[in-house]
């Protein structure tokens, strides 16, 4: 119990050291007037689209790696899916993005696994026990669900412990289960970019709503939540 512990600490010593460290770069480079400018997002989105463009495969590494970090740090999955798709559009950047999230889940349930079995075990094992019977019926038809029904990302990435899941099933159905979301969440990034491409000067909200871009996956997002909402009750 001492060595989950003191884990723990580490964990959250490292988790505030890097926030610190990025918060201090950001605003040692950067005016609030500035980020909140749209001259300002628009410039930067051309120089990061010419970046990509001619280090297609240095910024795709960089961000595998960073994913893989923000993941082991209990970072939530939307972020990375916007991102990806403002940089890379919604294609590719459902693939990266889905990609990156399950390796450094996968990395995150080994770790976890290995040093905070027993943790997990004593706060969740007699909450989720009917899911423990499921699981060993068809675990890797049941991570798809469970993957796909939208419990919070880190948590879903550690739970699975419970169920002493096997890694190549947890990456697998990892992947596709986090697909139709992280599609949803690239489609609006990859949207995000193209309008801030299109306007000289910042759209109104009632333009950013009406476009196709926008709120196409937005009817994407609230027909997932149906599903979601018609898997929860059967499952």
């Amino acid at each position: 119990m001492e060595k989950t512990k003191n884990i723990k600490i580490l964990l959250g010593l490292i988790y505030c050291f890097i926030v610190l460290l990025f918060l201090w770069y950001f605003f040692n480079n950067f005016s609030l007037d500035e980020v909140s400018s749209y001259e300002f997002i628009k410039n930067n989105r051309n120089s990061l689209i010419d970046f990509k463009k001619n280090n297609f495969l240095i910024i795709t590494i960089i961000f595998f790696i960073l994913t893989v970090i923000w993941v082991m740090l209990l970072g939530f999955g939307s972020p990375i899916g916007l991102l990806s798709g403002f940089i890379y559009g919604k294609w590719y950047g459902t693939l990266i993005a889905a990609f990156s999230l399950t390796v450094g889940a996968t990395l995150l349930y080994l770790f976890a696994n290995f040093f905070l079995k027993e943790l997990i075990k004593e706060k969740f094992e007699k909450r989720f026990y009917s899911l423990i019977e499921k699981f060993k019926k068809n675990e890797f038809f049941y991570l798809i669900i469970y993957r796909f029904i939208g419990i919070p990302f880190s948590l879903a990435n550690i739970l699975p412990i419970l169920f002493k899941i096997k890694i190549t099933n947890f990456f697998v159905s990892t992947f596709f289960g986090i697909l139709p979301s992280i599609y949803i969440i690239t489609s609006l990034g990859s949207g995000l970019e193209k309008i801030i491409n299109q306007n000289v000067e910042p759209p109104s909200l009632i333009e950013l709503i009406t476009s196709q871009e926008i709120y196409f996956p937005i009817i994407g997002f609230l027909f997932l939540l149906l599903i979601t909402f018609l898997i929860k009750k059967k499952y």
